[in-house]
């Protein structure tokens, strides 16, 4: 049987984040999550982290529509 919820050290391997950023998602709301547990433990389902990353994609493809090469708003250097 496939897991349904995974543990943040999961979620900041699979992004290849920090632990603490991937904690910081989860408090900002960006990345929905439960705490389960008597210690609190946050565990993210694994259907809801695929739809933040396709979320990801949109916005970062919105982005580079809107700041296309060349443009000094890309945040690369010029």
């Amino acid at each position: 049987m496939a897991k349904r919820f995974i543990q943040l050290a999961e979620v900041a391997e699979i992004l290849d984040i920090s632990s603490a950023q991937a904690y910081a998602l989860v408090r900002s709301g960006d990345l929905p999550a439960i705490k389960v547990g008597g210690r609190g433990q946050w565990r993210v389902e694994i259907s809801e982290l695929e739809v933040y990353i396709q979320r990801m994609y949109s916005e970062t493809r919105t982005f580079v529509d809107a700041h296309p090469l060349g443009s000094s708003t890309d945040g690369a250097p010029s």
